[in-house]
């Protein structure tokens, strides 16, 4: 489509609407700037007459792809699925489209992915954690590409960061398990290789511990991927033996299940024989039976928070740098008082 026929297509979007070409456009590149009737009506008129905007040109002319780019350490995750879903729901509102990309944990995946997705033109970069090569901080920094790290709330660094702070959350987890209680407590972590989010948990479950006096035995803590696989087999590795833990605390919800699955094949009750609590709180934790408790941490609201932040830079407006997202501890059925 050439340029002439761009401008023919947005002028008879226009006169068939009957708004100017200016609200059209205004419509089409920054739909929050019009009415949600003038949007219904122009989109009518686009749909009726099969008009489509021809990207490079709107480009050309705004200095800008409207497209984001997100960089996520894997798919493979509920938790991921339903935080990039509102993202990609509240970018779409505001005419944006996501590029999504994962790096499984690797960092040189994720420089290699950045420069990539730059190169693209993407206005702004959605990277989770604060574990990234300083090339990539620089060549966003160079470029004046607003970006932000999801899943963490770190006020002492210097880039945007949305999320909890893991460590104050994982600490308020195993207090749980100390307060009805519970002085036997092993934990099933994930790898903390490159997943700062896991290393603060840690630190969390470990201060709790540390508080109260009690210690964590080298045998009862197990990093593990997020499998349900691997999460059975660190379970089996906790509970062999004489000498065994009567709660685990877990680094997410999904090495909760694997913990919970391996301990009723093994023929323990939950929670009369082992206590489990997991974070995040995916939608699965409400139905299993024992229901688990966990973690509360608003993803949706986090991600999507993430795209504000990234749209508002663009627009030139001064916000925060820091947002804390609030959590709260879920008591359901996977925790009790310890059998005496």
């Amino acid at each position: 489509m050439n340029e002439k026929m761009e401008k023919t297509g947005i002028r008879t979007v226009a006169k068939l609407s009957g708004f100017s070409t200016a609200t059209v456009s205004r419509a089409l590149n920054n739909p929050q700037s019009v009415s949600e009737d003038t949007r219904t009506r122009i989109q009518a008129i686009i749909e009726q007459t099969g008009y489509v905007p021809h990207g490079m040109a709107r480009a050309l002319s705004s200095n800008r792809t409207r497209t984001i780019g997100a960089i996520i350490p894997t798919i493979d995750n509920a938790m991921f699925a339903r935080g990039i879903e509102s993202l990609q729901k509240y970018l779409s509102s505001r005419g944006y489209m996501l590029i999504l990309s994962t790096n499984g944990y690797d960092i040189d995946a994720e420089l290699e992915q950045a420069r990539n997705l730059v190169g693209r033109g993407v206005d702004g970069l959605i990277l989770r954690g604060d574990c990234h090569h300083q090339a990539l901080r620089d060549l966003l920094v160079t470029r004046d590409i607003p970006f932000i790290n999801v899943g963490i709330y770190n006020p002492s660094q210097p880039h945007a960061s949305i999320g909890v702070d893991n460590e104050a959350a994982a600490h308020r987890a195993m207090m749980h398990l100390i307060e009805i209680g519970h002085r036997r407590i092993g934990v099933v972590s994930a790898l903390q290789r490159n997943n700062d989010r896991a290393s603060a948990r840690i630190r969390g479950f470990k201060r709790a511990l540390s508080e109260n006096g009690l210690n964590l035995p080298t045998q009862w803590h197990v990093e593990v991927r997020y499998t349900l696989d691997d999460a059975r087999e660190a379970a089996r590795q906790i509970l062999t033996g004489k000498n065994v833990p009567t709660a685990i605390a877990c680094g997410n919800d999904v090495l909760a299940y694997g913990v919970m699955l391996e301990a009723e094949r093994r023929g323990l009750r939950i929670p009369t024989d082992l206590s489990v609590v997991g974070f995040d709180d995916l939608e699965w934790s409400r139905h299993l039976r024992p229901a688990l408790t966990t973690l509360h941490v608003p993803t949706d609201l986090t991600w999507k928070g993430a795209g504000e932040y990234i749209l508002a830079r663009l627009e030139g407006h001064r916000v925060p740098n820091h947002y804390e997202i609030d959590y709260s501890l879920v008591v359901r059925e996977s925790t009790g008082a310890p059998r005496r």
